[in-house]
């Protein structure tokens, strides 16, 4: 397999720069890829040993192409996560005026974080979506829009130029990226985990949602993240992706998954690995009842029970 990192290119995204700051790049070669599909293909054929891909942003939530493309491939896992925060700079040709500015483009997920930006200082502008930020700065270099937002550092690599600078809706907007690759043991625990899983809701029927968070909420497992997406089989018909506190290795954790298992059609585990500028020291601890050393003892005396030793 090739030691190589697939990613969300062209050259210039927020992907790559948020991928170079994990330290193993350094000895890795960055092939940017067109889309996030195929980031993750390049990985499930063995032309990549990972894929580094966008999955949420603090504006808009998932990333739907990233969550479904996990969803429904083949199995493949998240080792690692990335924050990076998030401004816009509205890069355009030499000499383009604000006023001469007619087409703007990006990613689809740059537009909610730009739209009240768009709505004061270019109203009549037409949008176009782009690949992603960088394909449209490209797009723009070759003349096929006035206008692009995308990250400031992408300006020169496309012969733009910055006309405005912080762009952006909302403050302290972030991006998560994660890298994926094929399906192996989990990393061990760090003491400040997350788990992703995808679960198939088995029929729609009241109380349905209710009893899958149950699975989690009497464990005191804490949820992070809880979309719903369609499975494409009709109307109604949904899957579930869900973050989780904690690492699979952890018994409340690991039992919330058996509970998930035993009552589902269908689960997919994709990964237990480090969440991202979290110390270990400031993550909550267990409620009393869900430490490790607790289920432990409970099982021990189960054990004790059956064997007629209580």
């Amino acid at each position: 397999m090739s030691a190589s990192y697939a990613y969300l290119g062209p050259e210039g995204t927020f992907t790559e720069v948020a991928l170079r700051t994990l330290p193993e790049t350094a000895t890795r070669e960055l092939v940017p890829m067109v889309s996030v599909p195929a980031a993750l293909d390049a990985v499930r054929n063995g032309e990549a040993e990972a894929a580094f891909v966008p999955i949420e942003n603090s504006v808009e939530g998932g990333i739907t192409t990233t969550l479904d493309e996990l969803v429904a491939g083949r199995p493949l896992m998240i080792y690692r996560e990335v924050l990076l925060s998030i401004t816009f700079a509205l890069l355009v040709r030499p000499g383009t005026e604000l006023s001469e500015i007619k087409t703007v483009t990006a990613h689809p997920a740059a537009q909610p974080q730009v739209r009240n930006w768009l709505r004061n200082n270019l109203p009549d502008v037409l949008w176009e979506s782009a690949a992603s930020n960088a394909d449209g700065a490209r797009l723009v270099q070759e003349g096929r829009y006035d206008a692009a937002f995308a990250g400031e550092f992408a300006a020169a690599r496309y012969g733009l130029v910055a006309l405005e600078t912080e762009i952006h809706d909302a403050e302290n907007a972030q991006t998560r990226f994660v890298l994926v690759g094929r399906p192996a043991r989990p990393a061990a625990p760090t003491g400040a985990d997350k788990t992703s899983v995808v679960v198939w809701q088995r029929d729609d029927h009241p109380g349905a949602l209710l009893e899958l968070l149950q699975e989690f909420a009497v464990r005191g497992v804490n949820l992070m993240l809880l979309q719903s997406r369609p499975t494409g089989e009709g109307i109604g018909n949904y899957c579930f992706a869900i973050d989780a506190e904690g690492h699979i290795s952890d018994r409340r954790v690991g039992e919330a998954l058996m509970g998930l298992k035993r009552v589902y059609p269908q689960v997919r585990f994709l990964g237990s690995y480090p969440r991202a500028e979290v110390d270990p020291k400031d993550v909550r601890p267990p409620r009393a009842g869900m430490s490790d050393s607790e289920f432990s003892a409970a099982s021990d005396w189960l054990a004790r029970c059956q064997d007629g030793r209580f």
